[in-house]
């Protein structure tokens, strides 16, 4: 055990929500040391001058963006970092060997003219991207092992892909009439002051955004396409919930064989993610609730079948900043580097 040496890890965008999860999580990793936060608005600041709780455990000092000094220091890069940014830093830091994890939506797409139509940004890093993985493990374990660059999956579209994908993946519904309902936190609003986001706001009050084109939606649409084998469009709603983290995603759709009922589909979720640590499927008549999830990188999965209409009705509960953010982007890591993939990530919620 002498020679023990803990990979060098760094952070870009540590000072947000995504970011500081990041920092709690990795700094009780056991194989992993966290050697560089970097921030351009931030640059010069010590950790503890942006989050002082976490004063006696972090010891680092932002510091300015610079690609060289962060190939230098560290092997496993996280960029935590708008749209648009992550596309500037990946391919340099890639040629120098860093392993990359993208929080942004930058490396989500394999088809770049999708994100410029719903990003608005022209991007020049076709060859990058087509190396890039999809980093939600539940589906992509094996590439995710063998990849340089992963992008990390939205919060939405966590929740709701590991709600769905058993349901497309083995044919049992009709795509086109999957609806997402889905409900989150303020933090996925980042800690930017937004004035929908002020307490006077947002307390008291529920209502979607965003409705028909939330950018969510083609990454969402990407995945369950492959899932199903053909082209599939999906309905998504975002709703504001007046609390800190959670998402519950609830996804309606048409079962082709309408004599399945609850059980079967438990049984065939149950088998689809029994390699898969962090999905739990719920006991019969058991709907999950995002308070289970807080704090932990676990999706609890509810199932209900309405005879009446025909219908398969499939709840998802995530903690947003944790599987739905910074806990998969780990969870990500451990798959890359080999290790177990429930390392260092939390597996109970803070309850109540």
């Amino acid at each position: 055990m002498g020679n023990f040496r803990r990979v060098p890890v760094g952070i870009v965008g540590a000072s947000g929500y995504g970011g500081v999860q990041l920092v709690r999580l990795l700094m009780d990793h056991p194989d992993v040391e966290v050697v560089y936060v970097g921030g351009d608005s931030t640059a010069g600041k010590t950790f503890a001058d942006i989050y002082p709780h976490m004063a006696h455990t972090v010891n680092l000092t932002v510091e300015a963006v610079d690609v060289s000094a962060i190939a230098n220091r560290c092997e496993v890069v996280f960029l935590s970092v708008p749209n648009g940014l992550a596309c500037q830093l990946a391919p340099k830091l890639l040629e120098k060997g860093c392993k990359v994890l993208d929080l942004s939506a930058d490396y989500r797409f394999s088809n770049l003219a999708t994100y410029t139509s719903w990003y608005g940004k022209e991007r020049d890093d076709g060859e990058t991207a087509a190396t890039s993985v999809y980093g939600l493990p539940e589906l992509y374990r094996d590439r995710i092992s063998e990849s340089q660059l992963i992008g990390c999956p939205g919060c939405y579209p966590t929740a709701s892909l590991l709600a769905l994908s058993p349901l497309l993946k083995q044919g049992l519904i009709s795509p086109q009439t999957a609806i997402i309902d889905a409900k989150s936190g303020t933090s996925g609003g980042g800690r930017d002051a937004k004035i929908n986001m002020l307490l006077a706001e947002a307390d008291n009050s529920l209502g979607a955004y965003n409705v028909s084109r939330h950018r969510h939606t083609p990454e969402i649409e990407q995945i369950c396409s492959e899932l199903a084998g053909h082209e599939v469009t999906v309905q998504f709603t975002p709703h504001l919930i007046p609390m800190v983290r959670g998402i519950l995603a609830t996804v309606y759709a048409d079962l082709r064989d309408p004599g399945l009922v609850r059980d079967d589909l438990i049984t065939i979720y149950r088998a689809f993610y029994r390699n898969s640590p962090w999905v739990k499927i719920c006991e019969p008549g058991i709907c999950p609730q995002t308070k289970w999830a807080c704090g932990s990188n676990l999706c609890y999965i509810g199932i209900e079948v309405d005879p009446r209409t025909g219908r398969v009705i499939v709840m998802s509960a995530i903690d947003n900043l944790i599987k739905g953010q910074a806990g998969q982007a780990i969870q990500c890591m451990n798959i890359m580097m080999g290790w177990d993939e429930t390392l260092g990530l939390p597996k109970l919620g803070f309850y109540p």
